[in-house]
């Protein structure tokens, strides 16, 4: 008998306990017994109430045949269960289920590999099973560890470890199904359980390659190999466990990630860890990505104080993730995405320039590697940081550039976010180049509809003010940045390199006609573009780039802005510009001149073809024919050569080699364009700005026209006299209302200069300048006449203007004193 006792005692066992009993064949070899399987499957589907006995008993034997080491029993009993569970499907399998997970248990702790996988196979047969009521007592907690310890098997056969470690990933993603199926689900996504299914995940998808098979050549794996390859199984795994994870518990499924990437230190190289986050923010549900970015934000900000690759690596991973989470909905991360990245970048600047302290005291490699490797943090930054922001919305990628504007450091304020006081110059520079850089490429295909919404005031003003700095590179990414704001077709391409194009129709330029918001945009912030074309040409650092860059400005500014009145503007720039090289105030070089005169050749070369004006087409050329013969260094194509015969000097009665103004004007006017202009040379705006660029002229000029064009008129001055009392004197001390009075009479200076027309600023500078020369001569008319007084006046003789102790009462102007 099967059971090892006597008939008599065999017909007095229960009748679950003979059907049960009757499975087991005497040679285990033979198998399960089918026919006394189906009766027992029948008596538990006709009895359920029997069913947590059945269980029990077949637990009972199974538990004596692992003692016994009976694996054959082991198979049937296993077997049996399995069909038990496929069978029935009423309340009182509960109890079955408990018997059930306990022999499972029991096969799981035993040292024996097939049991183990016997075990593991069974519990994913359960795992698939949809139950009808849930269980609100049952754990996993046991199969969570057993499952996580069996992806870590090292066994020192290769064929048992990947067996085992196959059947470890199987278990889990059956306990991740039956767990997150359940009412319960929320006790699998608990952090003690996460901390074990993700490391063994992740352990299980790393390619590593034993040093013992490098030697030999790689072997080809066969179909079943491919189909049970541990590291494809963990990341089907992964996969499913990041797609079922919810708002509540997406945090607690990507943190262990950070923590297995640190232990192993898989930042640098960061294959894997680019790998691992593509693959979550392709799994979990688009609204939740932004829970990903700001957990990589955290764990950045964690590891700020690691060594340069570390957070390079970091860096990195969030390009990969902001780069998918980018197209769908991000959340309020944003702008804090930014701000951490900037935060970073300023930490970066700061390690650089301590390296490179130290290195000036004690030249090493390691302190040159180290400098190194901040610049690959800061590439790998403002990578991230101009294609997230090249990927949002037009509205968000707007607000973006403003953001990075305002953090953009200027020598001689403190405003900034980004305080460079304690970087010096040159981590000032390093941080405004870098924040350029990475603005360039936020605006990278930015297609605005209008300009002003490309360029609000509120930006502008900021941009440009690099723009005066002394150094060429910020300048060049200024010009870039303005380039891809008011280039709205795509003709950048097609204008670049400064040349002389023979036939502009060749390049078939795509352009609209301008609309009435940019014809008001140009009218109050034309002059803006203008005064930094101007003074970017007058820069001594210029090198080739620098005037390709400018005349690709002009260009542009042609296609996108201009109506006939930009036109006219533009070519009194270009005129003005020729006068700097021919005139030469600020001793520039000859390689600047010459580049000058051939950026305002190819710029009115490019210019008359666009407005097809044939007699001003025909000066342009004939200019330009002129030069190419006598002149060829006034010509792009020569003067941008490597190895040019540069003049000694620049004659300036050769009218010949220059473009005339009366001549452009006659062409034009016979057009229908309004050349009175022209006649009115081009005088670039000064603005407050200007004391940020560290030029001493233009700073001087600034003071000078403030102290000529500020608050009331002269003859307000002249009539309220202001009575000396000891009151005005107290207010004259205060240093402080003075210098806000002054600020407050810059500002408005500045802002009547930019929005007011310009034929308005030059009528009230000569009515200035009447009513200051008639008070002068009245002037001197009293100065030569004194009233009879004791003492006191004052008397010129030869010419001369002598001053003696003038009483209170006859100072009459004061305000003039000035001048």
């Amino acid at each position: 008998l099967s059971a090892g006792v006597c008939c008599c005692c065999a017909a007095l066992r229960p009748r679950y306990k003979r059907l049960v009993d009757n499975i087991f064949p005497e040679d285990p070899k033979d198998g399960l017994v089918k026919a006394d399987m189906e009766k027992l499957t029948f008596y538990a589907v006709s009895a359920p109430e029997k069913l947590d006995r059945i269980g029990a008993y077949l637990a009972e034997r199974l538990t004596r045949d692992v003692t016994r080491h009976r694996y054959g029993y082991v198979l049937i009993a296993m077997e049996a269960l399995d069909q038990l569970l496929m069978a029935c499907h009423s309340q009182s399998i509960k109890p079955f289920v408990e018997s059930f997970l306990h022999m499972v248990a029991k096969l799981l702790e035993s040292g024996e590999p097939k049991l183990q996988v016997l075990g593991t196979n069974s519990f994913v047969k359960f795992a698939n099973i949809e139950e009808d009521t849930p269980s609100y007592h049952r754990r996993y907690d046991f199969f969570v560890s057993r499952f996580s310890a069996m992806c870590h098997s090292c066994d020192p056969d290769p064929e048992i470890q990947n067996e085992i470690r196959i059947a470890g990933i199987r278990g889990i993603q059956g306990v991740v199904r039956k767990a997150v199926n359940d009412e319960l689900r929320a006790t699998i996504w608990e952090p003690q359980h996460m901390d074990k299914i993700v490391p063994s995940l992740l352990f299980n998808m790393q390619k590593i390659e034993d040093i013992d098979s490098r030697i030999g050549p790689p072997s080809s794996p066969t179909v079943g190999v491919k189909e049970e390859n541990p590291s494809v199984l963990a990341e089907n795994c992964f996969r499913e466990l990041l797609g079922r994870a919810t708002y509540g518990n997406m945090n607690n499924a990507v943190r262990p990630v950070f923590a297995h990437l640190d232990h192993h230190r898989l930042w640098d190289p960061n294959e894997f860890a680019v790998s691992c986050f593509k693959i979550i923010m392709y799994s979990i549900q688009a609204q939740y990505s932004h829970h990903v970015i700001q957990e990589i934000l955290g764990h950045l900000d964690v590891r700020k104080r690691d060594s340069p690759r570390v957070r390079a690596g970091i860096i990195q991973v969030l390009l990969e993730a902001v780069a998918i989470a980018a197209k769908g909905s991000i959340g309020p991360t944003v702008l804090e995405v930014f701000n951490t990245l900037l935060k970073h970048l300023r930490i970066s600047v700061d390690f650089e320039l301590c390296d490179r302290r130290s290195s000036c005291e004690s030249t090493t490699l390691s302190t040159s590697s180290k400098e190194s490797d901040e610049r690959i943090v800061q590439n790998a930054i403002i990578q991230t940081i101009g294609f997230f922001g090249s990927n949002l919305p037009d509205y968000q990628r707007s607000e973006i550039m403003m953001f990075i504007m305002s953090k953009v450091p200027v020598l001689g304020t403190t405003s900034q976010s980004l305080d460079p006081s304690n970087l010096g110059d040159l981590g000032t520079r390093r941080i405004q180049i870098m924040l350029l850089r990475s603005l360039l490429m936020v605006t990278s295909g930015y297609k605005a509809t209008t300009i002003s919404n490309a360029l609000p005031a509120p930006f502008l003003d900021p941009l440009l003010s690099p723009s005066l700095m002394e150094d060429s590179e910020l300048r060049q990414l200024v010009l870039e940045i303005l380039h891809n704001l008011i280039d709205r077709h795509d003709n950048r391409a097609k204008l670049r390199g400064i040349r002389i194009i023979p036939d502009v129709s060749d390049l078939k330029i795509k352009r609209d006609k301008i609309s009435r918001q940019d014809v008001s945009f140009m009218k109050k912030h034309g002059q803006q573009l203008y005064r930094h074309i101007y003074l970017g040409c007058k820069e001594e650092d210029n090198v080739q780039k620098n005037f390709e860059l400018l005349f690709t400005s002009l260009a542009l500014t042609t296609i996108e802005l201009a109506n006939e009145e930009v036109v006219i503007d533009l070519i009194r720039l270009a005129i003005a510009l020729q006068d700097i090289a021919i005139i030469n105030e600020d001793n520039l070089p000859m390689f600047n001149r010459c580049g000058v005169m051939a950026l305002v050749a190819a710029y009115l070369n490019f210019l008359s073809q666009m407005i097809a004006v044939p007699a001003f087409c025909q000066h342009v050329s004939k200019v330009i024919e002129t030069r190419s013969v006598e002149a060829a260094y006034f010509l792009p194509e020569t003067i941008f050569k490597d190895k040019c015969n540069l003049p000694k000097s620049l004659e300036k009665d050769e009218t010949d080699l220059f473009f005339l103004t009366n001549k452009i004007a006659e062409s034009l006017g016979g057009s229908g364009y309004n050349v009175e202009r022209l006649s009115v040379p081009y005088v670039p705006q000064v603005t407050d700005e200007d004391r940020l660029s560290r030029r001493k002229s233009i700073v001087d000029t600034v003071s000078l026209q403030v102290d000529i064009l500020s608050g009331s008129s002269i003859e307000d001055k002249v009539d309220n006299t202001e009575e000396i009392t000891f009151e005005a004197l107290k207010k004259a001390i205060d240093n402080n209302g003075l210098e806000e009075q002054e600020k407050e009479k810059r500002r408005l200076v500045i802002e009547k200069f930019q929005k007011a027309p310009f034929e308005e600023i030059a009528a009230q500078c000569e009515t200035k300048a009447n009513l200051l020369h008639d008070r002068l001569a009245q002037i001197l008319e009293l100065t030569i006449r004194p009233p009879p007084s004791p003492s006191g006046a004052m008397t010129i003789t030869a010419g001369h203007a002598h001053y003696h102790s003038v009483p209170v009462y006859e100072m009459k102007f004061p305000d003039l004193c000035v001048y």
